[in-house]
């Protein structure tokens, strides 16, 4: 029986191809024990559990980006933490460890080191993060989400996706859809997201401005997420969520989507064929701007800056699309030959090659 110890979480990007991979490996061996280490103040903490897998958690340990007391207390503390891995390793009988960056990654690829487990990395970011570039000097088994990504050993595999979305019929599920969020089924949908915590600048600008959306004929799905703090203004046509636990019903409403260009997001509206405008997160290493480099490029997407995305955008450029059906088709065909809807298939064979070194 073969052991399987995932490292990952924090946010929705890092635990849902984390899930989906889970999902993969256990439909081909119903037999197989399979671990999650995350921590218990990432996403994981809620939906690992619901999932039906087992979480093991550490403290989260932020590397520090510049000396100080802060730095001084990290080393022991990470030391430890990598300890305490290598036994979880050891007394679990973990056959390889698959991580897919974040807090939980780094000790897990050190401890896997250490305890000579294979380690197989999943990188989502076109740009990677620390916890990745660390744990590819340690493994020959490597995979990307997208082409160029700069990591040693890489393999194209796309990202894992969640049944649910991977084998989405977006026409088959938009009535249901459309009641489910009490939708107008005679108008089109502009779905807003900026993903499980939310974007505040897509947030705001768009409370700030969805009358003219409403005016030009749209309707408007807005998934405002955790952290921002705004009052729904209960008009008819401006349907707003705090949080969405069926994706997959709102991008079957949509017939547009505004969006942050996580890799998550990219790829699911890649993998459906959605059109989207695309505003990367302007704070981190510029990696969601190259994330959707490749939508872009194929006509799939429309790419506005952070600083761009404001009401003055939505009443000029963003009103001029919505009134442009011939260009969002076009754009949704274009963004349907971007996409892979198997990468957790392709994943999971790679996780399969790196287990004969176990």
């Amino acid at each position: 029986m073969t052991t399987y110890l995932l490292a990952g979480g924090g946010t929705a990007g890092h635990v849902n191809p984390l899930l989906a991979t889970a999902d993969e490996l256990r439909r081909r061996d119903p037999a197989a024990t399979i671990i999650v280490l995350g921590t218990a103040e990432g996403l994981e903490a809620r939906l690992v559990p619901l999932r039906g897998y087992e979480l093991v958690t550490i403290a989260r340990l932020p590397f520090p980006r510049r000396p100080g007391r802060a730095a001084l207390g990290f080393l022991p503390r990470f030391r430890s933490t990598i300890a305490g891995v290598a036994d979880l390793i050891v007394k679990r009988n973990i056959d390889v460890v698959v991580g897919f960056g974040g807090y939980a990654a780094a000790p897990a690829y050190l401890a896997a080191r250490r305890t000579r487990v294979p380690v197989v990395i999943h990188e989502a970011n076109a740009r990677p993060g620390l916890a990745n570039r660390l744990g590819a000097r340690v493994t020959p088994f490597v995979a990307v989400v997208f082409e160029g990504t700069p990591l040693p050993h890489a393999v194209l595999t796309g990202l894992p996706l969640r049944r649910e979305i991977a084998q989405l019929d977006l026409d088959a599920l938009r009535p249901e859809a459309l009641t489910m969020f009490g939708l107008d089924p005679l108008r089109p949908v502009l779905l807003i997201t900026g993903g499980s915590l939310g974007a505040q600048r897509l947030n705001h600008t768009v409370r700030d401005s969805f009358a003219h959306v409403i005016q030009a004929g749209w309707q408007i799905l807005h998934i405002w997420g955790d952290k921002d703090d705004l009052v729904d203004p209960n008009v008819d046509g401006y349907v707003v969520l705090r949080y969405c636990d069926r994706m997959d019903l709102a991008f079957a409403a949509a017939r547009l989507v505004v969006a942050r260009a996580g890799a998550a997001t990219v790829s699911e509206l890649a993998v459906l064929g959605l059109p989207s405008v695309l505003v990367p997160y302007a704070v981190g290493n510029g990696e969601q701007r190259v994330n959707a480099h490749d939508l872009v490029s194929a006509g799939g997407a429309i790419l506005v800056d952070d600083d761009a995305f404001t009401p003055e955008y939505v009443r000029g450029p963003l009103i001029a699309l919505l009134r442009d059906s011939e260009r969002i088709a076009a754009m949704a065909d274009s963004s349907g030959h971007v996409g892979i809807a198997d990468g957790e298939a392709r994943l999971a064979d790679l996780i399969q090659r790196a287990l004969p070194r176990a």
